[in-house]
Order: structure tokens, then sequence, then C-alpha cells
């Protein structure tokens, strides 16, 4: 799964922005260094951040805890209020929902090849 860095400073830029708040202020209100604050805003540098991070900025933000993971990963964030999601749970839920899409289409095309077999089968079929 690719993660997506530079939509992670989009959206901490644009919410503080919102806020109008300096990056110092984000960087106390989340207890996590100024300088990694201004490497994930200006997105100078990526590397791996511990979900700890994200999350402490995301809280400081007034979002959901689980907001910037969301958008690193091209999920939805969920809303404000909402439970914290299991992301192992989720991962088996979406493979689960995709599983059962490939078995209904793996039928869509047995038929398909039937109707069109049949088809032939008949006089004047080919």
């Amino acid at each position: 799964m690719s993660e997506d860095w530079a939509a992670v400073a989009r959206t901490i830029n644009e919410r503080v922005q919102e806020l109008g708040w300096k990056q110092r202020e984000l960087a106390e209100r989340s207890q996590v260094s100024q300088a990694i604050v201004r490497e994930i805003q200006n997105h100078t540098v990526e590397r791996k951040r511990s979900d700890r991070t994200l999350e402490a900025l995301a809280l400081a933000l007034g979002l959901h805890p689980q907001h910037l993971l969301a958008v690193l990963h091209g999920r939805i964030p969920p809303a404000p209020g909402q439970p914290r999601e299991d992301m192992e749970d989720a991962v088996s839920a979406r493979l689960a929902v995709i599983e059962a899409r490939l078995s209904e289409i793996t039928d869509q095309l047995a038929a398909l090849r039937a109707d069109v077999a049949d088809a032939l089968s008949r006089p004047g079929g080919k």
C-alpha cells in the first residue's frame, strides 16, 4: 500500500491555516518536535513516522485520531467522534468484500461463457 505524505502535508497545512496557527503552536499543542512538524508540513523528508505522531497531530488539529493515517493511506478519514477503527479488521473486511465481488464476477463470466457456447451450438450460430 503506497503512502501519500504530500496529502498529509496538505491536510495539516489546510487545517493549520483554518485555525490561524503557526507551526510552533501546532508543535506545542501536539507535543511533536517543531523539526518533525516542519518536515511533515513542508514534505521535505519522506520517512515513516509513528502512528502516534500522526495521531498527536490529528488530535491537536481537532481531527479524528486516525484522520491523518487514513489520508496517508488514501482512505476516507473518519469523522470526529466516530470510534477508532482497528486497522487489521478494516483490511480483513475490505478483503472479504473484494473476494465476494470476485466470486460474483466469476459466476457472471461462467454464465456468459455458457450463453455464448449455447448460441454457437445452435444452427446458424456461427
